[in-house]
C-alpha cells in the first residue's frame, strides 16, 4: 500500500520535486533539512490520518486558499498528501451520503484524524444560527473534538471570531479556542491565511505525531513569531521616515511606507511579507494597500482600516530578518530605498520619531 501511495504521488510530480517541496517546508518550520525526507515518507504513507474539515460561519475563503496551492497541486494535495475525507465545499457526495461517509471516517480513525474548523461558531440560542444536516454547528464541533487527534482552527473567524464576531455579534459567534476551552486548538489566523502555514502544520503533525511549537495564542511559532513590519519591503522607508500621506500621492506611487494610511503591519504577527500569496510573490502591501491586521485579535475587524496603529516602542526597533535590496538610481546616487539603511536600530528610531511628531502635531491641532 505504501509503495502504491508513493507511486501515485510521484506520477503527479517527480520524486526530486516532491522531496524539494518537503525540504522547503521543513526549512520554513525551522527544522533541519534532513527532516524533509521524514516529512516526505510520512505524507506518502498509506496510514496517514484523514482530515475532517468543518465549515461554520465564514465566507469559504480558507477553502479557497486551499484551492490555490500549486506545490502541491490540488489533486495531489487532497488525494495523496493529505486524506481530505470531508469538506462541504469539495465533497463529491452530498446530503445523507456525505454525512454517513464522514461519520464512518471519524469512527474508524478516532484519536488519529485532524479536525479542521473553518468559520466562527455561533453559540447564542443553542447555536441555531448555523446548522448542518439539521444539527447546530457548535454541537458537531464539540462531538468531533472529543474524537480528534489534533484540532486546527483555520482563518481568523475560527481562531477568534473574526468579522462575524464584531460588534454587535447578534449570533454570539466565537472562535474554536473559546468554545473548546479544555482542548489544545492550533490557530492559523488570517483572512484568509496562507495555505502553506496550514499544510506545514498538518505535515508536522503527521510526521512527528505531535504539534509544532505554539505561542500563547495557539499559533505555530514558525509562521507567527515575527511582525509583518519587520520584513516588509517598505520597511526602509519607515526607518527613514518616508510615508505615503494619501492614496495616489507621490509617496504612494514611489512605494513609501503605508503606516499613515492605516497599515497594521507594525502590530501584526504573521509571515505574509516573507511567504506571500498564490505563489506569485504578491500580498496586500505590495499591491499598495495597507495591512489591516486580519490575523491579529483586537486589530483586524476591530480597529478601523485606515486608522493608524498604536505602535509599541519595543515592537518597532527590531532588525529585519532579511536585508533590504539596495538599488542605485541614474547618476550613481543611492536610491531612496537604500537611504534609510543607516542601521536597523537608528533607522527604526527615526521612523518611530516621525510617527511621534505626527501625533504631537495632530494633538496640537485638536
Amino acid at each position: 500500500m505504501k509503495e502504491k501511495s508513493q507511486k501515485n504521488v510521484f506520477s503527479l510530480c517527480s520524486r526530486r520535486d516532491f522531496l524539494k517541496y518537503c525540504t522547503v517546508m521543513a526549512a520554513s518550520m525551522g527544522l533541519p533539512l534532513s527532516a524533509g525526507e521524514k516529512i516526505a515518507n510520512a505524507m506518502t504513507s498509506s496510514k496517514r490520518p484523514p482530515v475532517i474539515w468543518l465549515s461554520g460561519q465564514g465566507c469559504t475563503g480558507c477553502t479557497e486558499s486551499l484551492l490555490r496551492s500549486s506545490h502541491p497541486t490540488l489533486d495531489n494535495l487532497i488525494l495523496d498528501l493529505i486524506s481530505l475525507d470531508n469538506n462541504e465545499t469539495l465533497n463529491a457526495g452530498a446530503g445523507k451520503q456525505a454525512e454517513e461517509f464522514m461519520e464512518r471516517s471519524v469512527e474508524e480513525n478516532a484519536g488519529k484524524f485532524v479536525l479542521v474548523i473553518e468559520g466562527a461558531i455561533p453559540t447564542k440560542d443553542d447555536g441555531i444560527y448555523c446548522q448542518i444536516a439539521g444539527r447546530p454547528f457548535v454541537k458537531i464541533v464539540k462531538e468531533m473534538a472529543e474524537k480528534a487527534g489534533a484540532i486546527i482552527a483555520i482563518g481568523s473567524c475560527a481562531s477568534w471570531g473574526g468579522i462575524v464576531a464584531a460588534d454587535p455579534n447578534p449570533t454570539g459567534a466565537k472562535g474554536a479556542p473559546e468554545v473548546l476551552k479544555d482542548k489544545t486548538v492550533v490557530t492559523i489566523p488570517g483572512c484568509p491565511p496562507n495555505v502553506y502555514n496550514f499544510l506545514s502544520t498538518v505535515a508536522y503533525f503527521i510526521t512527528y505525531k505531535k504539534l509544532p511549537e505554539l505561542d500563547h495564542l495557539g499559533r505555530p511559532k514558525f509562521a507567527y513569531s515575527r511582525l509583518v513590519h519587520e520584513n516588509c519591503e517598505r520597511r526602509p522607508h519607515f526607518d527613514a521616515g518616508r510615508f505615503a500621506e494619501k492614496f495616489g500621492d507621490e509617496g504612494h506611487r514611489k512605494g513609501w511606507c503605508l503606516y499613515k494610511l492605516g497599515c497594521k503591519g507594525p502590530v501584526t504577527y504573521n509571515n505574509c511579507s516573507i511567504l506571500q500569496f498564490n505563489d506569485v510573490g504578491m500580498w496586500p502591501v505590495r499591491c499598495g494597500h495597507p495591512c489591516f491586521g486580519c490575523s491579529e485579535k483586537g486589530v483586524g475587524f476591530n480597529i478601523p482600516m485606515f486608522v493608524e496603529a498604536d505602535i509599541k516602542k519595543d515592537s518597532v526597533i527590531t532588525p529585519a530578518a532579511t536585508p533590504a535590496k539596495i538599488k542605485y538610481e541614474r547618476g550613481g546616487k543611492v536610491s531612496s530605498t537604500a537611504a534609510g539603511l543607516v542601521g536597523a536600530a537608528i533607522g527604526a528610531a527615526a521612523g518611530a520619531a516621525a510617527v511621534t511628531v505626527t501625533r504631537m502635531k495632530s494633538e496640537e491641532e485638536k
